[in-house]
């Protein structure tokens, strides 16, 4: 037993090592949102070509979802909240259209393989990525393995190029010092006391309520609305500085890196090129879409290509909180789209 846990510790240090060393080398570069694309890359180099041992326990990756889910509850305030209730029937437009995407491109991929359509289509869906392979595991006949490689390359394709179409001129946004993630004053991170305690409080009992009743992404969600509620209430949280939000992108962006396991695939070559192409139509449709979006509503296109990509809520989160977008607007949209998969897809499989 102890020799596990020396074990298990060795392998979660040497994992932070390498993903800092990511991190400070994607800011050295100047690339978008380099904490979590940095140690998310170390990652998928460090585990599938040089076969090094990584750990990474959940319970980090569900801290940095906390800290993500409280900073995306900062900016639900009681104007955000009427903006978002206004644009339900747009949010519900933007979602049936993108599964309708979603069920086009399945079609087209259980063709070209060996694959199952169910398999194509849980592989498709941009839904929570856990949830998605946690109902994959739960239903008779689909195959996993196809199911969670389509769902994690979909995924890191998305982390990645999300930050660059979006600092496009075309897009018309532009990424803060650092990736908007500067460290702030020594004042800043003072005041976070003592009123800090109680929205971490919060946050934490509804998260781990949450995870209790199985409620989707409950490390993220609890913290939000527990934030939202507390702000509607008349308490005002804190902005956390810069450092802890790289460290929140460094958390989430390793457990992705993680997930993808080269050497338990089968038919590689086959498997990879039809993630990748159903990755790209699914982005392109989601540009598509944006565009829809900004001519419905009066928001910039960054905004609007981050609402609808078929993206995880805590990564398109820590983009537009990067970037500066109107991050309740992105939350919105994409809280509506993983609510709508959670309930409206396990009933059909």
């Amino acid at each position: 037993m102890g020799h596990y846990v020396l074990y298990n510790f060795k392998g979660i240090f040497i994992t932070l090592i390498i993903a800092i060393i990511g991190g400070v080398l994607f800011q050295l570069l100047h690339i978008p949102v380099p904490w979590l694309l940095g140690p998310m890359i170390a990652m998928v180099l460090g585990k599938n070509m040089l076969q090094w041992d990584f750990a990474w326990p959940y319970h980090l990756r569900n801290t940095g979802m906390m800290i993500i889910g409280y900073t995306i509850g900062l900016s639900m305030t009681l104007a955000a909240l009427r903006e978002m209730a206004l644009q339900l029937p747009t949010m519900l437009l933007m979602t049936v259209l993108l599964m309708l995407l979603c069920a086009g491109i399945a079609l087209i991929v259980s063709m070209l393989s060996d694959s199952d359509y169910r398999s194509a289509l849980l592989g498709s869906i941009p839904g929570g990525l856990t949830q998605v392979i946690v109902l994959a595991e739960e239903t008779k006949g689909i195959n996993l393995a196809v199911v969670t490689v389509t769902q994690v390359i979909r995924l890191m394709m998305i982390v990645i190029a999300m930050p660059l179409l979006v600092l496009m001129p075309f897009f018309g946004q532009h990424a803060g010092d650092n990736g908007g993630t500067a460290a702030l004053p020594i004042e800043t991170t003072v005041s976070l006391f003592p009123h800090i305690i109680l929205f971490a409080l919060v946050g934490v009992i509804l998260a781990l309520l949450g995870n209790k009743i199985h409620f989707p992404t409950a490390y993220l969600l609890g913290p939000m609305i527990g934030t939202a509620v507390l702000q509607v209430l008349g308490f005002t949280g804190p902005h956390l500085p810069g450092f802890v939000i790289n460290a929140a992108q460094l958390l989430i962006g390793t457990h992705v890196g993680l997930m993808l396991k080269a050497s338990e695939i089968e038919h590689k070559g086959r498997t990879f090129s039809l993630a990748i192409g159903s990755g790209l139509m699914l982005m392109g449709g989601s540009v598509v879409l944006s565009f829809i979006l900004g001519w419905l509503h009066d928001m910039s296109r960054a905004t609007a290509l981050l609402a609808t990509a078929p993206g995880g809520m805590d990564q398109m989160g820590i983009i537009a909180h990067a970037i500066e977008a109107d991050l309740s607007i992105v939350s919105g949209y994409q809280l509506f789209r993983t609510f709508f998969i959670y309930f409206a897809i396990p009933p059909r499989f």
